[in-house]
Order: structure tokens, then sequence, then C-alpha cells
């Protein structure tokens, strides 16, 4: 990105040579991102991150109907960009959070425009029946859109053999750039632009294209490739299994989610009887930078949707998430600074 952010890019739209320069750029990084997600590089348009990739996947779908089938497990992005478009219904899933695609196809009407299915979740990594749900889309000639963006970079997602209509990615979560991401669609689909007054992404989204963050993009995806994925998902499995033991040792600690099927870098727990704020403000002090409930949730002192649907205590959980740049040390520092974390908010509370 450097190159790109030193000097002014050229408008890829133009036929000069700096116009050029930057097509062949953006064109580049579009076949490494396509080439990640088993995707043809024309069925990848650029977006300035997931949200929009739903938000435009949600709102071109709209016009084919006006009902959509929502999980109740889905990110506040879902929710709300199909509550927005149309009439909602809302999919209940099981303690560990997965849907089961029977109440998906009962949930499906003939007026339903859209089914949306996240890859596997934000807050407890129960990871989704994606595959059996395109399956029932398919038959019912039902539009799938599927929300990859807690899972994109630590799994591998194959677009074109899952069979959705939609995906939506986001770069940040796997070392690439914020601020940018991208709609996958199938190819052969048509819908409504999002973002209109110009031919930009072949016209169906229109704005001048973040020339930098798309080769960021492209770079981060390229990183990847020739088995790197798998090797990346083994490393943080590793990590996590061992937080997730060693979490599970204290008094009061439950795991959430599905352990047997869950994204390789993150876990969720239940903390009885202390609330999360003095939790996360505990592992800050120590180092540790943890989360409760939903990252887009960060100021909401609301219980979590997610949990709530699940049925288990909404109000106090702690996730934590490893990236590329975590180590054996970062894991470390939390089974260290955890059990200390939670006896003296316990000695607190009893005091």
């Amino acid at each position: 990105m450097s190159a790109w952010l030193a000097a002014p890019a050229g408008d890829p739209g133009r036929i000069h040579s700096e116009g050029l320069a930057a097509r062949v750029a953006v064109e580049q990084a579009r076949e490494h991102v396509a080439s990640l997600f088993g995707a043809r590089s024309r069925e990848v348009v650029f977006a300035s991150g997931a949200t929009e990739a739903i938000a435009a996947a949600t709102w071109g779908a709209a016009e084919r109907g006006s009902h959509l089938v929502v999980p109740a497990v889905e990110h506040s992005a879902v929710r709300e960009a199909s509550e927005r478009a149309g009439e909602v219904t809302l999919v209940g899933v099981d303690r560990q959070g997965r849907v089961d695609p029977d109440d998906v196809a009962r949930a499906i009407r003939p007026d339903t425009a859209l089914v949306h299915l996240q890859w596997g979740n934000h807050e407890v990594g129960t990871i989704q029946p994606v595959a059996e749900v395109a399956a029932l889309c398919r038959d019912r000639g039902v539009l799938l859109h599927v929300d990859v963006a807690q899972a994109n970079g630590h799994v591998g997602i194959d677009f074109r053999a899952v069979g959705c209509d939609l995906l939506s990615v986001s770069a940040h979560k796997f070392g690439g750039p914020p601020g940018i991401g991208a709609l996958l669609v199938r190819r052969g689909l048509r819908l409504r632009s999002l973002l209109v007054g110009g031919d930009q992404e072949r016209a169906r989204r229109a704005g001048y294209e973040n020339v930098p963050a798309i080769v960021g993009f492209g770079a981060a995806a390229r990183s990847l490739a020739d088995g790197r994925l798998e090797g990346e998902a083994d490393r943080q499995r590793a990590l996590t299994d061992r937080a997730l033991a060693g979490a599970l040792d204290l008094d009061g600690v439950t795991a959430y989610g599905a352990l047997d099927q869950r994204l390789p870098h993150l876990v969720c727990f239940g903390i009885e009887g202390i609330e999360p704020q003095a939790v996360l403000l505990g592992l800050d002090q120590a180092g540790v930078a943890a989360h409760s409930g939903s990252a887009c949730s960060s100021e909401s002192l609301e219980p979590s949707p997610v949990l709530e649907a699940m049925g288990v205590d909404a109000h106090r959980s702690l996730r934590i998430s490893v990236g590329w740049s975590t180590v054996d040390e970062d894991v470390d520092a939390l089974l260290d600074a955890l059990p200390d974390v939670l006896a003296r908010l316990r000695a607190l509370r009893a005091g």
C-alpha cells in the first residue's frame, strides 16, 4: 500500500497512464480476493467493508419480495438492514447457537426475497450449516446471502462450491486494511445498486475506488495462498484451545457455543456473578485486550441478542479472539491474569 499512498493514485476509470496503472493494480487485487474465496474475479464487487456489502446485498435483493429470513444470532448489520428492507422472520437457534435448516425452510414464504446466514458466529464462534441451507434455498428459488466477515481468513471458504448467491467479506479481519471489503455476487445475478451515480465496479457500486486499500486487501488475500490458510487456522485453534482449557479450570466459568464446530480463532465464556466490564478492565490493566458481546456493540449496555437467542446468560460473557499477530506469550498473559482478576473481583463483591 505504501507506494500508492506515497503519491496520488490515478483514477482507474481513466485511460491515461496513471489511470491504467491504477486499473491494473485494482484488477490484480480483485484476482487475489477471488482466488482466496473460490470465486471468479468478475463476481467480486469492492465495498467499504462487510457492513456496506451486507446492506448492498439486502437492498439489492429486497426488490424481489417483501419478506426476509434472518437467524436470531446474525450480526446487527444483517438484522438492521433487513428490518429496513421488509418484513423479517427471525429463526431461533439451539443452546450452541446453531440454526436448524428445517427451521429456515419453514420460515421461507412465497414472497421471501432473501435468506441470511452467517458462516460463523461473531460472538461464540459457532459454525452454521451453510451448505445445507444453500441447497434448500436453491430448491425453493430463494436467494441466500452468507456473511463471512468473522470467518474469512480463518477457515477455507469456496463461494462456488457452497452455492450461495451473495457473500460479504471484510479485509481487516485477516490482516488487511480497515475500510475495505467486498460483496461477491453469483455470476448472472443482477441486483439494483445501493450506491448510484457512477459506473465503477461494472456499474454495481458507484464511487471512486480506494486504490491503496484495495491493493492492501489483495495483498492480504495473496498472503494466505499456497496452503498458508490451513496452517494459520491450525495455529489459531491451538492458541484458543489453550485459552479454553485454562479458563474452564476456573470456578464459575462456562464455555458458550459449539466447541466441536467453531471458528478456530474465537472462544466465548460465561462468567458467573461478575459484570463483564470489570473483567475487561482488569484484563486490560494486565495488557490483555478482550471483549464482551458483539464487537459492534461496545458502547451498549444492553444484553447480547446472540446469547439471549441461545438461552444462556446474556449479561456476563467474555470473548477471547486471536489473529495472525497473536503468539503463545499472549495466551500465557491471559491465563496468568484471568484467575487473579476474577479472584480480586469476587473478593470485592463478597466484601
